[in-house]
């Protein structure tokens, strides 16, 4: 016995002195990818898609449906009405930064921004931030290891999701001097989540109100970023300006970024107040995602004198789910097949050639246009083997790759898909009693889709025809913005329209869509209510996967559970992105795989 316990302990001490020899010898690098190693080496000099000789100063104005109360966007109060640009994926972090920044050439990979380096060993169980010595606050302050872990402090304690539960993964959080900060990890925090860790905003400790950081502010703030707030008019109009002292002005991950030197967002009450400001050079670029508008609204002077320009940008990125999202809250939705006999009724070929001349293309997987779909792709071996444990979440037409959306025949009454999606709803206990489809207790199945705007009305009401074929009643309510924003943050709907993008590489954000720890914490992206199993423990295989082959099969079956959960009436996607511009306005050569990015484009007049 005694043997057995010498010869154990040598084995636990060898065991972790390998362990801290591996934790000692990481050496600092300049860059993590979630698979493989990033592109671009140690001594890049800009990103692929920039122009680092793009002049600096000139002006651009960007128009915005909505309205905004509040100027701290970490927070949950107004979370979704935070003034545009603060910390904004779209328009650029123009005044908070974060540690690193993510290049939209690759499927996910970091460079170092206020993080400097980074050290981390090969299995990932730690990872440490060590910052830039240049990095200042817009006071003149340093950034310090000190604000990193405020910062994570006062967020789980005050802020909003997913930023607040960043600490559930983490086990120790280690100051190692004043400008490195360690980050050992949970076993089961996966393989993508230091790159999480590297995209989070740093607050400054000596200028942040810790006890009112909650609450909702118009106070203008320190940060660090290149941008500084000049003006503003609550809920109409923010103006940022180019800091002549940014710290980060002559790296490389910064060359090419930030080139206009004033920034102006206008809001708007509607799309269409939004388009007639465009049309008057209110604002200077307008990314239109109606086929019809960009088809037929642009005959306005402007266009005609060469003053506003056309154009279509490629991705190679997936196109993303859009459609009706059912609320599995609401007890009426819980049955599946309820759902995919709800789902079937949606009549896309009517819609697409009666509302949009044939533009649109159908949505059939969450990762559609893309080799992450599982559309037209029997399931593999290893992709089996995730669903194994889970053997009634996937249809058998989807694990196969026959599944296919219902096609009809684009009368707008295609009778073979009404009877198979009737078949559906008797299984669900549902029959067609005097023209209503009523459950067993002779209630009729009734609900309401809430609309944000004219666009999402008129899809809402074709369904509402397809729907009364069959007695549904389908009520379509037409909100304005902030409250179609209060209902979402409160999941308070039956039926939502919501766009949920799709990158190349999913991961951790699908918690906050999907996974069950969303399901009842107000102001997540869990639209749908979800709470299966077998979707957490997809997502925990995409956080977990090492090569490339075990992360596209996870993904596959990620999405195999998705569609036969048949959580949303799919709806459809326009290939490449169509955006028009005044011609001052100038952008880079190169389009990045993620699409054109606004924080790399010029202003002309700046020469």
């Amino acid at each position: 016995m005694m043997r057995q316990y010498v010869t154990l302990l040598v084995c636990l001490l060898v065991a972790a002195s390998v362990s801290f020899a591996t934790a000692q010898t990481a050496q600092p690098t300049h860059g993590i990818a979630s698979h493989g190693e990033p592109e671009l080496a140690e001594d890049y000099t800009h990103f692929p898609y920039t122009n680092p000789d793009a002049p600096k100063g000139g002006k651009i104005s960007y128009g915005v449906v909505g309205s905004y109360d509040n100027l701290n966007p970490f927070i949950l109060k107004s979370m979704r009405t935070t003034a545009r640009g603060m910390w904004d994926p779209e328009y650029g972090h123009l005044t908070y930064e974060a540690l690193m920044r993510r290049s939209r050439d690759e499927p996910f990979s970091l460079y170092g921004l206020l993080a400097e380096t980074i050290e981390i060993d090969d299995d990932r169980t730690y990872i440490q931030f060590n910052l830039n010595p240049l990095a200042k606050w817009s006071d003149g302050e340093p950034v310090t290891a000190d604000d990193i872990i405020f910062t994570f402090e006062i967020l789980e304690a005050k802020g909003r999701p997913p930023y607040s539960n960043r600490m559930d993964k983490i086990s120790k959080m280690e100051k190692r001097g004043d400008l490195s900060v360690r980050f050992v990890l949970k076993e089961d925090a996966g393989r993508e989540f230091p790159l999480i860790l590297g995209l989070m905003p740093v607050l400054p400790k000596h200028a942040t109100d810790a006890e009112n950081f909650d609450k909702s502010t118009f106070e203008k703030p320190v940060t660090s970023g290149p941008y500084r707030i000049k003006s503003f008019t609550p809920g109409e109009r923010i103006t940022y300006e180019r800091r002549d002292d940014y710290w980060a002005e002559d790296l490389p991950v910064a060359a090419g970024f930030h080139n206009f030197g004033e920034i102006t967002i206008e809001y708007f009450l509607s799309d269409s107040a939004q388009f007639e400001a465009f049309k008057k050079g209110v604002f200077d670029i307008f990314p239109d995602g109606s086929p019809i508008t960009w088809e037929r609204a642009y005959n306005f002077p402007a266009v005609e004198r060469g003053d506003v320009i056309k154009a279509i940008f490629e991705q190679e990125i997936p196109a993303g789910m859009y459609g009706f999202v059912f609320n599995l809250r609401r007890p009426v939705f819980e049955n599946v097949d309820l759902r995919r006999g709800l789902a079937m009724l949606f009549d896309f070929e009517w819609v697409n050639r009666n509302l949009f001349n044939g533009a649109y293309k159908r949505t059939e997987s969450y990762f559609q246009h893309s080799d992450l779909s599982s559309i037209g792709k029997p399931a593999n071996e290893i992709e089996m083997a995730l669903l194994a444990p889970y053997p009634d979440a996937v249809e058998a037409s989807v694990l196969d790759g026959t599944y296919r959306a219902s096609e009809s025949d684009g009368t707008g009454r295609d009778r073979n898909i009404q009877r198979a999606a009737l078949k559906l709803l008797n299984k669900a206990g549902y029959t067609i009693q005097q023209g209503k489809l009523v459950d067993s207790d002779n209630k009729p199945l009734a609900f309401e889709v809430m609309t944000q705007n004219q666009g999402q009305e008129k899809v809402a009401l074709a369904y509402q025809r397809n729907l009364a074929a069959l007695g549904i009643e389908l009520s379509v309510r037409t909100v304005d913005d902030a409250q179609y924003q209060q209902r979402s943050q409160d999941y308070d709907y039956d039926l939502i329209v919501k766009k949920y993008p799709a990158s190349l590489s999913p991961g951790a954000e699908q918690l906050w869509r999907w996974g069950s720890q969303s399901r009842d914490i107000p102001g997540t992206f869990n639209y749908a209510g979800t709470a299966n199993p077998a979707i957490d423990a997809m997502i925990q295989a995409m956080l977990d996967a090492r090569s490339n082959e075990e992360f596209v099969a996870s993904v596959r079956a990620f999405d195999r559970v998705l569609i036969s959960g048949h959580y949303v009436v799919p709806l459809y996607y326009l290939p490449g992105q169509r955006v028009a511009y005044r011609s001052n306005l100038a952008h880079p050569e190169v389009t990045p795989i993620y699409g054109y990015q606004l924080p790399t484009w010029w202003d002309h007049n700046a020469q």
